[in-house]
């Protein structure tokens, strides 16, 4: 019998009411200042920023505890025409809810999603310090690119970036 205390987890594709949620979501990560490249990330940025995924039918997933949003996983597309094949992946999950399997879940969904909609390659860097995250996407496929020296300054401190990749076409090395 599953305990009364825990709501089911679900996946669920991005709506254009989720901007508020979205943008609790990734200013609570943000604001731990250890995962995200960015240290702030406005109402007004997160509106737009739902919206331009929206507009580009970018493949973008929230995870659901009962009705409360406490992750997501999406994939940016690249601008120029000779990147348009992939984009960037960002992932973010709330404290509670780490360490129990439910990122590489996501992830993979997330991917899923990503190659029906015709991505070929997805790519993100990560803090060279996050060992926990180098090895959820190497279990999911990701591979080292490289090593991007002194690359995010974070409270005085610099630390390096690793760029990694996967690529979804197949019969891919």
């Amino acid at each position: 019998m599953p305990s009364p205390y825990t709501a089911p987890l679900s996946l669920r594709h991005l709506i254009p009411d989720d901007a508020a949620v979205f943008w609790r979501l990734t200013d609570s990560v943000a604001r731990e200042r250890r995962y995200l490249a960015y240290p702030e990330f406005s109402q007004a940025q997160s509106a737009a920023y739902v919206s331009r995924q929206l507009e580009q039918n970018a493949p973008h997933l929230l995870l659901l505890d009962g009705d409360q949003v406490v992750g997501w996983c999406d994939i940016q597309p690249h601008a120029s025409p000779f990147y348009r094949h992939g984009g960037v992946l960002g992932i973010g999950l709330l404290p509670s809810h780490r360490g129990m399997g439910l990122g590489g879940w996501l992830l993979e969904n997330t991917l899923a999603v990503a190659r029906q909609r015709g991505y070929r390659r997805v790519e993100l860097t990560v803090h060279a310090d996050n060992l926990r995250a180098q090895r959820l996407y190497q279990r999911h496929g990701f591979k080292l690119e490289g090593r991007k020296q002194n690359a995010i300054c974070l409270d005085g401190h610099f630390q390096d970036v690793l760029q990694m990749a996967r690529w979804l076409a197949d019969n891919a090395s």
